[in-house]
């Protein structure tokens, strides 16, 4: 009966993942800690069938005590046991039968809001399950980690929560995420910012404009939040080299078409569905805090439509003198703003295939 390996991970989205490295085999059949060898249990018929048992098999063995056994680990905050809920099982094919198979059991759990500025961690492993190491670390700094041998059903003795880890609160949430929103549009997001120039270059008419930027809106708030969700994916390899050509493509169009027709709302559309994988692409290598997700992502989104509306007005207090005299606004303007958003484009295009 070796001892249990715990690693608890605490993460700067609020939350706390728990990985046990285990002998499911045992915490299913029973055998508890007063047995040094598994041999020596009235379980150990029930314990040599689970170990015959392949991947698939003895993972849906688990999941048929799946509650109670996860009932048996305890992490609080303050003293206050916190729900732990199963992620995913990884259970290695069937070896040498002479050797106990080496599963991992991981678990996640949301970091509560303090009560003050301190919070404190424990962990506690059923004594009927043995012996564990409980390792305490942040994700930012795997490598210095806080140890603990745990006997007999111990509580480790407390671990201090770095503040930073703890939950925020709505408005800080919202703030954050909208910040990061508005920045990655203004100044990060100079392929976004070409697009959203070619769409107001062809007509900065409010109606013309106003059905573009919707259907660029709408197109990729629905891309970033199913891809955020993980309902669809699709490779940066291919999104990003994609998000250039769409500029070249609106770029190439205002330079022989003079105004803006259904057709054109419809392929802004599609590449508003582009642009919107893109921004979960960098939104993911941010991360999304798992107790605020659906706030985060929202206000997110907010920030991004901010960014664009302050491009849009900012470009049009650049031209508003010359709109009246469409003539040299179109041959001022629009031709050769369009001509070098087209170049950039292919540049870029090139530049995330080849390079």
């Amino acid at each position: 009966m070796r001892p249990a390996i715990v690693d608890l991970e605490f993460t700067q989205n609020a939350s706390v993942k728990v990985h046990i490295q285990t002998n499911i085999e045992s915490l299913i059949a029973g055998i508890d800690s007063s047995h040094d060898d598994t041999d020596d249990s009235p379980q150990t018929q029930r314990y040599n069938q689970l170990r015959a048992l392949s991947s698939s098999q003895l993972s849906n063995e688990f999941k048929l005590l799946e509650a109670s056994i996860i009932s048996e680990f305890h992490l609080a905050f303050d003293g206050i046991e916190s729900d732990l809920s199963l992620v995913s099982l990884d259970i290695p094919a069937i070896g040498n039968l002479d050797k106990s198979r080496l599963s991992s059991i991981h678990l996640l759990a949301l970091i509560p809001s303090p009560s003050d500025n301190t919070q404190q961690v424990t962990w506690q492993y059923a004594q009927r399950f043995g012996n564990n190491i409980a390792h305490f670390y942040y994700d930012k700094t795997p490598q210095e980690k806080t140890s603990h041998w745990l006997t007999n059903g111990a509580i480790s003795p407390p671990f201090q929560l770095n503040t930073t880890y703890a939950p925020k609160s709505f408005t800080q949430v919202a703030v954050e995420y909208s910040v990061l929103g508005f920045e990655h549009i203004v100044p990060k997001g100079l392929d976004h910012i070409l697009f959203v120039l070619g769409l107001f270059l062809l007509s900065i008419k409010l109606r013309p404009l106003l059905l573009q930027v919707t259907a660029f809106t709408l197109a990729h708030s629905i891309t970033l939040g199913l891809t955020i969700y993980g309902v669809i994916s699709l490779s940066p390899s291919i999104v990003e080299p994609l998000i250039a050509l769409s500029i070249v493509a609106v770029g190439i169009e205002n330079i022989f078409v003079k105004t803006v027709k259904a057709r054109r709302v419809v392929v802004v559309f599609l590449f508003g569905l582009l642009h919107g994988m893109g921004f979960a692409g960098m939104l993911s290598q941010l991360g999304l805090p798992e107790s605020d997700f659906a706030t985060a992502l929202v206000f997110f989104n907010v920030g991004v439509e901010v960014g664009q509306l302050s491009v849009l007005a900012a470009a049009f207090l650049c031209v508003f003198w010359l709109v009246k005299n469409q003539q040299l606004y179109r041959q001022w303007v629009v031709i050769p703003m369009s001509m070098l958003i087209c170049l950039i484009g292919l540049f870029w295009t090139y530049e995330r295939i080849f390079l």
